[in-house]
């Protein structure tokens, strides 16, 4: 378990909490169609307050990659990887996570990966693997 989890609010508890069952959401307004995130309660394209939890593919691609050989909490075997990857719905949309299931070194810039959810108490870190 991490050694810090998120804090939750109105804006982000579905986020954090909705890979319970698997899938990944992520907020997209109602009248222009735009992904959102991180969430808040308006839209930044047109400032609709339309905006709800949508679920998406989960399906994303390494734009940029670390190895961390840092202990930092005695949960984080080193040595991991921590990416910055673009999910398929939306270029714009990159969320920074870890990589999972495959040596940290042998992470790529351009890999293709897949949503996959690591449980700490309520929160469901959204976390990544190879496709």
């Amino acid at each position: 378990m991490p050694a810090a989890l998120p804090a939750l609010d109105e804006f982000n508890r579905f986020f954090w909490t909705s890979g319970a069952d698997g899938q990944l959401r992520l907020l997209r307004c109602g009248a222009c169609r735009a992904w959102l995130h991180p969430p808040g309660p308006v839209c930044p394209r047109c400032q609709s307050h339309d905006v709800s939890p949508q679920v998406v593919s989960g399906l994303a691609t390494v734009e940029a990659v670390t190895v961390n050989h840092q202990a930092w909490t005695p949960a984080l075997a080193e040595p991991y990887a921590i990416a910055r990857v673009t999910l398929d719905e939306d270029p714009g949309i990159r969320l920074t996570t870890r990589i999972l299931g495959m040596p940290a070194a042998d992470v790529a810039i351009g890999q293709r990966v897949k949503v996959r959810f690591v449980a700490a108490d309520d929160v469901h870190l959204p976390c990544f693997e190879p496709v």
